[in-house]
């Protein structure tokens, strides 16, 4: 059994090596693995600095993104993909690498899983380091995305799951060009019928870095990657 790390980074030069050495000091150097770094247009030393480190456990790819955007980066990183099962990873260190373990090991173990689904608002997950108002609004988005779909899912919008590469491969195409990306995968997960499992996570709010999460310069992206789901919703279930 083998995993992929889609780790994409645009101007992370404060948090990526941290994020590397974390993961190399980790349970991932003892499985089949590779970590592939996807640089969409850094302008600071972030590339540099990965470049000049030396890993000596963790086997490190690095890719520039052939487009802009980190919807694209994320394609980029699933193509070049060689592992039977994908997990993105945030470059700031908001996903816990103990998560991702158990997300491994039930995917792994469980043949008719496609996916592992970790969520922020179910009975046991924590959430640290993030503005009440700011989670509030997140949970609320999250719960009408899951009444519009019919869904058992409440944590869409939220990066951190793992797929098979098969059932990744089999969501194309994906038009998402931002952080809409995350939500267009599960969506297409849930309209087309893949069998998933929801976890409880421990999730972080950025320490260190930019958040290039801007929600009024996104918000119709989101919108539209909702309805385009829908859409394919409905024509599947004619």
């Amino acid at each position: 059994m083998s995993i992929s790390i889609i780790i994409p980074i645009k101007n992370e030069e404060d948090v990526i090596l941290e994020t590397l050495k974390k993961l190399e000091e980790s349970w991932i150097v003892h499985v089949d693995h590779e970590i592939l770094i996807i640089n969409d247009y850094s302008t600071d030393k972030s590339v540099e600095l990965i470049k000049n480190e030396n890993f000596q456990k963790l086997k490190v790819i690095l890719l520039d993104n052939p487009n802009v955007g980190l919807g694209s980066a994320i394609k980029c990183g699933i193509d070049n993909s060689s592992n039977e099962f994908i997990n993105i990873y945030m470059a700031d260190m908001s996903d816990s690498i103990a998560d991702l373990k158990t997300y491994y090991e039930k995917i792994k173990d469980n043949k008719s899983l496609d996916a592992i689904f970790g969520s922020r608002f179910v009975k046991d997950s924590k959430v640290m380091n993030y503005p009440k108002i700011k989670l509030l609004l997140n949970r609320l988005a999250n719960n009408l995305i899951k009444i519009i779909f019919f869904s058992k899912y409440n944590d869409f919008t939220n990066a951190f799951k793992i797929y098979k590469k098969t059932t990744l491969v089999k969501l194309y195409p994906l038009v998402s060009e931002n952080f809409n990306i995350f939500l267009e995968l599960p969506l297409k997960v849930e309209c087309r019928k893949f069998k998933y499992e929801i976890i409880p996570i421990s999730w972080n709010g950025r320490k260190l870095g930019d958040s290039k999460f801007k929600l009024n310069e996104i918000s119709s992206k989101y919108i539209f990657t909702m309805l385009y789901c829908l859409l394919e919703k409905i024509l599947l279930n004619k």
